[in-house]
């Protein structure tokens, strides 16, 4: 058949927006399918995917493959477009970021810091570039494409920056827009927010009063969320001291709680929602609904809704997902015991005890399941309901190389799971027709 100048105009039409689509899933950060940074597209430890498994087979869903070589560490993964990235620690202290392609393939890897500890941060992937914090708290740019690092601060030089005890930085940053926005944990810089193409300082949020006895001065193990309370755009961090709030066109720190802090870590990244802010820190310290009002004179205040002492709520680490009414999570701690409690007022839904794992529990959410995943390699399925505790399947990982902490990714219809030096990947996708 003879090809017109139509039919050539339209073949490469095709192909063009074949590329376009294509390139366009790789340099955008948030599409439905991927988990572009720490807890997912919007942080909140929810994935919109649909089409998954209700109800996982003896032994759990099939293992798709197995990479390794990505070095030592607690970081979890990013998913974007064709690409998987994390960060690792390999031979001779050296601190590397590593990008796979969707068959588990080193695409790229890429030494980032020197004399460094395992890093906990998981990669913020934006359009074309990626940035991550070491443990001992260098923020690095890289290019998604080739790994070529593009800028980086160093926390403590330059911004006299701490953590509150002694096991690292382990943020993720946040992209808002045009700037990145991160916690250094200095006195003149408990936040900062950069210029996320070249890293020039736009503001850094001062701290010059008393943020409360409980806890320790610096950066606590949270990452940053984005709040609207009160209506005043803003960026709600738990720190070394408890609960933040920093006005996000100024810096200036709007709020503070401490009732929540302890001094030896504050880990989980708070839930927001409206006015409302819930936190909650393991080591006994509890957990507490904020709702953020305005004051007569302009400036805002975070008013206790209810306050749950340790022994009834706490949050260790793993992280906690809000669902219309209710809040689901795992109790205790060094416990992930799943729990369900009504957002507004605390009033427990459901708590059938410890579960099918042990100790504390990260979790995440997609297509009305829960994923729990243990300390102790077992990983578990719960329908989201607050009716009833449904646990829906269960199975022991492969791997257990360390602590099973880095929190479930979910992309694409797979499951994405970090143990140390090694990824493994699920295939949680419902046969067709079922």
């Amino acid at each position: 058949m003879r090809r017109t100048a139509s039919n050539t105009w339209r073949a490469s039409s095709a192909v063009l927006i074949v590329w376009l689509t294509t390139y366009g899933r790789l340099c955008t950060g948030g599409l439905a399918a991927d988990w572009p940074q720490w807890r997912g597209p919007a942080r909140d430890g929810q994935s919109a995917e649909r089409g998954l498994l209700g109800q996982w087979p003896q032994g759990g869903p099939p293992l798709v493959w197995k990479a390794t070589g990505l070095g030592r560490g607690y970081s979890s993964v990013a998913v974007v477009g064709n690409r998987i990235y994390t960060a690792g620690l390999v031979a001779g202290g050296q601190a590397v970021l590593t990008a796979l392609d969707l068959h588990g393939h080193i695409v790229w890897q890429t030494p980032i810091a020197e004399r460094e500890e395992p890093p906990n941060s998981t990669p913020t992937v934006d359009g074309d570039r990626l940035y991550v914090i070491t443990h001992r708290g260098q923020l690095v740019c890289c290019s998604t494409m080739h790994g070529q690092i593009l800028w980086q601060k160093n926390f403590r030089r330059d911004f006299d920056g701490q953590m509150m005890s002694g096991w690292g930085y382990s943020e993720s940053p946040l992209v808002d827009g045009d700037l990145l926005v991160c916690t250094p944990g200095g006195k003149q810089a408990l936040l900062a927010a950069l210029d996320k193409k070249t890293g020039a300082v736009v503001w850094n949020c001062a701290v010059t009063g008393d943020l409360g006895p409980n806890g320790a001065d610096g950066a606590a193990y949270s990452s940053i969320v984005l709040s609207h309370a009160a209506g005043v755009k803003q960026y709600v961090q738990l720190v070394g001291r408890g609960l933040v709030g920093v006005e996000a066109a100024t810096g200036k720190l709007l709020w503070h709680y401490n009732r929540i802090a302890n001094g030896t870590a504050n880990i989980p990244t708070p839930v927001v929602r409206d006015d409302y802010v819930f936190g909650s820190c393991g080591y006994d310290s509890g957990a507490v609904l904020l709702r953020i009002q305005r004051n007569n004179d302009g400036s805002l205040r975070a008013q206790e809704v209810y306050y749950l002492p340790g022994r009834q709520l706490q949050n260790h680490h793993g992280g906690m997902i809000l669902l219309g009414d209710y809040l689901y999570l795992g109790h205790g701690h060094n416990n992930g015991f799943p729990l369900c409690i009504e957002w507004l007022t605390g009033k427990e839904m459901w708590r059938p005890g410890r579960g099918p794992g042990s100790g504390s529990a990260a979790i995440a959410y997609a297509d009305g399941h829960l994923y729990f995943r243990y300390q102790d390699g077992t990983m578990a399925l719960i329908e989201a309901t607050p009716t009833e505790y449904r646990l829906k399947g269960s199975f022991p990982l492969p791997s257990r190389l360390g602590e099973s902490w880095p929190h479930p990714v979910i992309a694409n219809g797979h499951l994405y799971l970090r143990d140390q030096d090694v990824l493994l990947c699920y295939d949680i996708r419902r046969p067709s027709g079922s």
